[in-house]
């Protein structure tokens, strides 16, 4: 199925398309037209999905628009799963995902494939570094992420933003206000975070005595 087809048809013919043909230009095409879904709520309270996370389960069948389901969702912590009826759910949107349509109106923004994982800045390396803009990372979504991380025992979680070229940035957590948790947990602790954030958004673990400057989520 190419991009050119899917661009004509409508949410409901896209959610019709077998899963066995849904490709990228499915899926763009898809996400282009949700925004504007008429949603129903098919289970009033948020449900763990296999992954964990919190999320409100909609149909495209209703009569509730999006944005405004989408508005309380960011206020929340939560992402949605669309179709949850099907065998297959027809997407599951994560909470990074609903904020970053937000801000910026899309739900992925194209940048270079995020990194996660720690980081040690070789001797010598000259980076940029500063905290996060209320452009990168909201105050309601800094209240979402401390609360997840207060219900991991993580009281004071610290970050800063660096970069070796200003433009590509990397959002650093430090792992000292993390616990100092072993090597073996941090791809999974990056991964955890990267939950709230847009997919664009690099995730990295560093040690505060590696760079100065973090501060306070």
């Amino acid at each position: 199925m190419s991009l050119n087809e899917t661009d004509l048809m409508d949410l409901k013919s896209l959610t019709e398309v077998p899963v066995s043909k849904r490709d990228q230009a499915w899926e763009e095409s898809f996400l282009k037209a949700l925004p504007q879904a008429q949603l129903r709520i098919v289970n009033d309270t948020p449900v763990a999905g296999p992954d964990g996370w919190p999320y409100l389960l909609v149909a495209t069948d209703g009569d509730e628009p999006f944005l405004k389901v989408a508005q309380w969702l960011v206020t929340q912590g939560v992402g949605v799963v669309i179709n949850p009826e099907k065998p297959i759910p027809d997407y599951v949107v994560t909470y990074g995902m609903i904020w970053n349509l937000r801000e910026r109106g899309e739900f992925f923004t194209r940048l270079e494939k995020p990194s996660t994982g720690p980081v040690d800045l070789k001797d010598g390396q000259q980076v940029y570094a500063g905290p996060p803009s209320e452009a990168y990372l909201p105050k309601d979504v800094r209240v979402i992420m401390r609360e997840f991380l207060r219900q991991q025992k993580v009281l004071a979680p610290k970050v800063l933003m660096v970069s070796e070229d200003q433009k590509r940035w990397d959002l650093a957590v430090s792992l000292e206000s993390l616990g100092s948790p072993p090597e073996a947990e941090h791809a999974g602790i990056a991964e955890a975070i990267s939950w709230f954030l847009p997919g664009h958004y690099s995730i990295v673990l560093m040690r505060e005595s590696t760079l100065p400057g973090f501060v306070e989520l």
